[in-house]
């Protein structure tokens, strides 16, 4: 059965498709958000960001998804990867900072967003 959101973070819509029987997870549908498409328009590099606060992982199911997704678009010569960023707490300003499970600074954190990658 779809899983009611345990926080108030959707939209009209969002709680919309979990009343739906017919796209019912049982029958198959999974959906996920994607938290940042980061693009510099004008370099046309883009690169895709998920993230987690409180040191939350990302569900089986969702890494499915994301694995899906960034194999789709590793192929466009501009596309500069997928990211996991974990926050200790809720931002860089507050806790330690992970990015795909490796502990990192604020200016790593800038230097990927900055496309000059992660060293």
């Amino acid at each position: 059965m779809t899983r009611k959101r345990n926080d108030n973070h959707s939209t009209e819509f969002g709680l919309w498709l979990r009343e739906q029987k017919v796209i019912d997870s049982k029958k198959g549908f999974l959906a996920s958000n994607l938290d940042f498409i980061w693009t510099n328009y004008k370099n046309k590099k883009w690169l895709l960001i998920e993230e987690k606060r409180y040191m939350a992982k990302i569900k089986q199911w969702q890494r499915k998804m994301f694995i899906t997704l960034h194999n789709a678009a590793k192929n466009d010569s501009n596309y500069q990867g997928f990211y996991f960023i974990q926050f200790e707490k809720t931002s860089p300003e507050d806790g330690k900072i992970y990015i795909n499970h490796e502990l990192r600074t604020k200016k790593e954190l800038l230097d990927l967003l900055l496309f000059r990658g992660l060293k």
